[in-house]
């Protein structure tokens, strides 16, 4: 740390005096706090093994460089964060970061969100493109893997974006820092917070969704989750990138729904599905428009196909907006069929 000290040996004595006389004191401080999990986890992870890095030897400050300064900027009062993450290719003009945008403007009372939501480009051209229509931008630049183009679903080069980003979350969680992440081919109309168990680490979304089901016989989709920072979800976040090591070739929704199980009976970590009717996609949604709080174009493949079914979900919203309390009242609201994202991977879901 640059102490100063003339040897090793008094430098290692100097740094267990001044360990064992911050320690009591840190302690007091945190148990005075309600959030004496992190705080220990915090403890635990700069002085567990009673060794000090010189400044700078932090791999986290090199890859996250100038992250713990951005994210006060962002987080709402009680350390929230949304994140979601684009490259070139979906943050090019009219792409989908455009009408993710967009939707929080045409939302219900939720354009104030946008204050809170942390854009994470995965390639320069995708930060350039982020910092021109949104404040709050990061380039996290951590793979040499060129991530700007349109990456062919389950090609390495996909696989390489989509668990680049836990690397991301993980670091954001260690920070204190609960988060929302939503996938960014997304449309928002309410704020979806009030929806989240306050027991659970992790609120997740679902391709589909039936109440007669146990909440891990759901099939969870990671387009949308919400975790809070505890000690219980860093070491989730580290269990599942690890486990990318035992399922070559898959991506990181397949391995989590692999490894749901054993991250609750292993890490005691409580996770809970989250209904269609609040979050929909184009696997399952319902035609409630005052019920939706978002609504993903899963069950899709191609870039050019979810911007164009997720533009009609967005007129649609527009349309049903425009309208007065009685022609609401009338019913009769159906969303426009996904036909080219479901046209995509074969799917015929009503």
């Amino acid at each position: 740390m640059g102490l100063g000290f003339g040897s090793k040996e008094a430098g290692s004595h100097a740094v267990a005096f001044l360990l064992g006389a911050a320690l009591p004191t840190a302690l007091l401080f945190l148990l005075a706090s309600d959030r004496l999990g992190e705080g220990l986890s915090s403890i635990s992870r700069s002085w567990g093994n009673v060794t000090v890095s010189p400044a700078g030897d932090d791999p986290n400050e090199v890859l996250f460089k100038g992250l713990p300064e951005l994210l006060p900027k962002v987080a709402m009062e009680d350390r929230t964060v949304i994140i979601t993450s684009v490259n070139e290719a979906w943050a090019q003009p009219g792409s989908l970061l455009d009408l993710y945008l967009e939707s929080f403007k045409n939302g219900e009372d939720i354009a104030h969100l946008l204050n809170h939501l942390l854009v994470v480009a995965l390639d320069a051209r995708g930060f350039e493109r982020c910092k021109a229509v949104h404040p709050h931008c990061y380039f996290l630049n951590a793979t040499p893997t060129d991530m700007s183009s349109a990456k062919a679903f389950m090609s390495p080069d996909y696989l390489e974006l989509v668990w680049t980003k836990l690397t991301f979350q993980q670091r954001v969680l260690e920070l204190g820092y609960n988060f929302l992440f939503t996938d960014c081919d997304m449309v928002w109309f309410r704020n979806p917070f009030r929806h989240f168990p306050v027991y659970a680490d992790m609120s997740c979304s679902s391709d589909d969704f039936k109440p007669s089901r146990a909440p891990l016989d759901q099939p969870l989709n990671t387009g949308l989750y919400y975790m809070k920072s505890t000690n219980r979800t860093v070491a989730m976040m580290k269990y599942w990138r690890a486990a990318r090591e035992r399922f070559p070739g898959q991506h990181d929704q397949s391995v989590f729904v692999k490894i749901r199980r054993e991250l609750v009976s292993k890490l005691q970590v409580k996770i809970e599905p989250l209904e269609t009717v609040y979050f929909g996609g184009f696997c399952e949604y319902h035609d409630d428009p005052e019920k939706v709080c978002t609504i993903h174009a899963c069950c899709c493949v191609g870039l050019e196909n979810k911007v164009h079914d997720l533009s009609d979900v967005a007129a649609d919203w527009k349309n049903y907006t425009s309208l007065t309390t009685e022609q609401r009242q009338k019913g009769g609201f159906k969303w426009t069929y996904p036909t080219r994202c479901r046209d995509s991977i074969g799917w015929r879901k009503p």
